[in-house]
């Protein structure tokens, strides 16, 4: 088209809303700000965006987290209704930083650090006797409306699963950037849009009775599901935190083939339909190689070229390790007191 700059081929202004999920409801002050700021459409030159309370807030608390994730998610695919031009806006960028910095610390502080990245990557193989987290719940009791709650919990993730980790590929280079593409075509469905990983989820929770869409029930998950997604986005945006972010990508694909077997089991179990057991099926075998190549191939060139980022692969394997036991705690404690992990109940 000539008749001007700001429209893109199909006719629609290139600032045009995207049709994407709604904006999730305020938790308190700090979300609450971010959200009103992005109704305004354009953006305005300066967004007042209260740095103060960002600084005050509880950097792993419902208010935080969920206005980090909605920053990350401009990243993504946006928010109805939100102009695309607020995904680079420098107050809010500002804003993003204030939190990041916030959560970098609480995590800095939660874990021991080191560089054993070797001890830190073996311990993920073995697993304690008597382990007792989400999985193995849900594979020996679990109900159907735990499973449901299970699947709400990790559609954050799993509807654009691998995607913050295809940021770590322009800054790899050599054998771990060859395998770590390895690794992603396998998770992007080796060129069959059919069997994406997102898209077997979305068929999982159809056939679960849940609603497919992207960022559907983001108002659903609690602080510690959305610090599970939003450490991602973190580690993935930024180049510094590339050791960090192998690491964290290691640490979800050495967990996830036993973790899906079992999961596999408990909707056998249920009587779930075959297309929700396929997705932990699916990844049974896949992650298991999967597994050999992000650690000897993608952090042992890594470590072998950077030696140095050894501090922050194990930084980004104890995070990763930190998160998602706070996360099990989280929906473990609820369900051992009969009550729902969620923040709205699944009709909300």
């Amino acid at each position: 088209m000539t008749v001007g700059a700001d429209r893109t081929s199909t006719g629609a202004r290139a600032d045009a809303p995207p049709a994407g999920p709604p904006l999730p409801e305020a938790r308190g002050p700090v979300s609450a700000a971010v959200r009103d700021a992005l109704t305004q459409a354009p953006p305005p030159e300066h967004a007042a965006l209260p740095l103060d309370r960002a600084r005050a807030a509880d950097p792993l608390g419902e208010d935080a987290q969920l206005a980090l994730y909605v920053c990350y998610e401009l990243h993504y695919r946006g928010f109805a209704g939100v102009a695309e031009s607020w995904e680079w806006q420098p107050d809010l960028l500002r804003l993003r930083g204030v939190l990041e910095d916030r959560f970098l610390a609480a995590l800095r502080e939660a874990v021991p650090g080191g560089t054993d990245v070797t001890g830190d990557l073996d311990a993920l193989l073995v697993e304690p006797l008597g382990a007792r987290g989400v999985s193995h719940r849900l594979k020996s009791h679990g109900t159907w409306e735990r499973m449901r709650e299970y699947l709400v919990h990790r559609s954050l993730y799993q509807l654009k699963e691998a995607d913050p980790q295809a940021w770590l590929i322009p800054r790899l280079t050599g054998q771990a950037k060859a395998s770590l593409v390895a690794v992603e075509f396998d998770e992007f469905g080796a060129g069959h849009g059919d069997r994406v990983h997102a898209r077997l989820f979305a068929d999982l929770m159809a056939g679960a009775g849940l609603d497919p869409a992207y960022g559907r029930y983001v108002d659903h998950a609690p602080a510690p599901t959305l610090a599970t997604v939003n450490l991602m986005s973190l580690l993935g945006l930024h180049r510094s935190l590339r050791g960090a972010m192998a690491g964290h990508f290691a640490v979800l694909e050495i967990t996830s083939s036993p973790g899906s077997q079992r999961l596999a089991r408990a909707l056998e179990r249920l009587g779930a339909e075959p297309r929700c057991v396929h997705f932990f099926t699916e990844h049974i075998e896949a992650d298991a190689v999967h597994e050999q190549l992000m650690r000897r191939c993608v952090i042992g060139d890594l470590l072998d070229r950077e030696p140095e980022q050894a501090a922050a692969v194990a930084f980004g394997v104890q995070a990763t390790n930190y998160l998602e036991a706070r996360w099990s705690d989280h929906l473990l404690a609820a369900w051992d007191a009969d009550r729902s992990s969620l923040r709205l109940p699944l009709d909300a």
